[in-house]
């Protein structure tokens, strides 16, 4: 997993556990069950079974990959809406190209991000570069969405391009695991990410028998998803390996372990580390949209279908057919 990596991890800042801090505990650790998005890439689906109000604000996760594509395999997903929240993309492994209707995209690879603010409507597509479909390769990265207020949600589309160099580089206090800090501040640095709803996201490589005691801030909440290899997580070392996601609960900081012992395949322990102020709203989603209400949704899909939400730039395919997570309605 090259993402963003150092040759030298003791030039980095230290992140220092605080004396007396309480590590959250476990609440629940979910297996995310394997799917497939768009036209036909693989996906794990990090937040499936788990409580909406325990994600909050967050609604959505796909671990994509990892796979070796080979020649004439890559995939991507057609042009598609968005309307009430902000999708990320993170590229782990490969490369994929996103373009909007709004002029905002352009190409992510290693350890880069983009981050669409969806907002009051969007048209959006994603898709491997034609040079990767002919040649194939490995394709690993994730796509998160976070929701947005209702008083932000028909703000107007935003772009941002993340490049892997802009991240924040810290260490462990052991010196055992680097941290990327994308979005938000941790330990008192800052990622490059520029978010509507308030959210910590770090993307950690923990090297075996590596631990991370990471300070969190106590009104945000903490999910640690594991991307790759084996550990555990709280005081209590509870066990999870790759695919599985950990609620936490209450407390002044995250503790992971990885294990000593890692299979070949996955030599180092990859975890996503996310944390958010929880909104506290009702929300209603279904597909590609995600509002505060049923009718809201429903309007969303009205409006799509006569062309409110943009159109295609003149040089692409027309939309073909609404995509997104999976179609439910989800009312809190």
């Amino acid at each position: 997993m090259p993402a963003v990596t150092v040759s030298d991890i003791t030039i980095l800042p230290r992140v220092i556990p605080m004396p007396g801090a309480k590590a959250r505990r476990i609440k629940s650790v979910t297996t995310a069950p394997s799917g497939f998005e768009g036209e036909g890439f693989p996906v794990r689906r990090a937040f499936a079974g788990v409580d909406l109000a325990d994600l909050d604000p967050f609604i959505h996760l796909d671990q994509m990959g990892e796979v070796e594509y080979a020649p004439g395999e890559p995939k991507g997903t057609p042009w598609h809406p968005h309307r009430g929240f902000e999708t990320v993309t993170y590229i782990i492994d490969g490369i994929f190209d996103h373009r909007d209707n709004h002029g905002g995209g352009g190409t992510i690879s290693n350890g880069d991000t983009q981050w669409m603010t969806a907002g009051a409507g969007i048209l959006h597509i994603e898709t491997p570069p034609e040079h990767l479909v002919m040649s194939g390769g490995l394709f690993h990265g994730f796509q998160l969405w976070v929701n947005l207020p209702a008083a932000k949600k028909w703000s107007k589309p935003a772009y941002q391009d993340l490049r892997a160099k802009d991240v924040a580089l810290l260490a462990s206090h052991d010196g055992g695991a680097l941290l990327r800090v994308i979005a938000g501040e941790v330990a008192g640095h800052q990622g490059p990410g520029s978010t509507q709803t308030p959210i910590d996201m770090v993307h950690a490589t923990l090297q075996p028998g590596a631990e991370l005691r990471l300070p969190w801030k106590k009104d945000y909440n903490a999910l640690v998803y594991t991307l790759a290899g084996h550990g555990s997580v709280g005081d209590a070392r509870q066990p999870v390996s790759m695919g599985q996601l950990t609620v936490m609960s209450d407390g002044d900081e995250l503790v992971i372990r990885a294990d000593q012992i890692q299979e070949s395949r996955s030599p180092e322990m990859e975890i996503l580390i996310l944390g958010g102020a929880p909104i506290k709203e009702s929300v209603a989603w279904m597909g590609p949209f995600v509002m505060n209400t049923k009718a809201e949704v429903l309007q969303a899909f009205e409006d799509f279908q006569k062309g409110l939400l943009g159109t295609i730039p003149a040089d692409h395919e027309d939309v073909r057919g609404v995509h997104g997570a999976p179609s439910e309605v989800i009312e809190d």
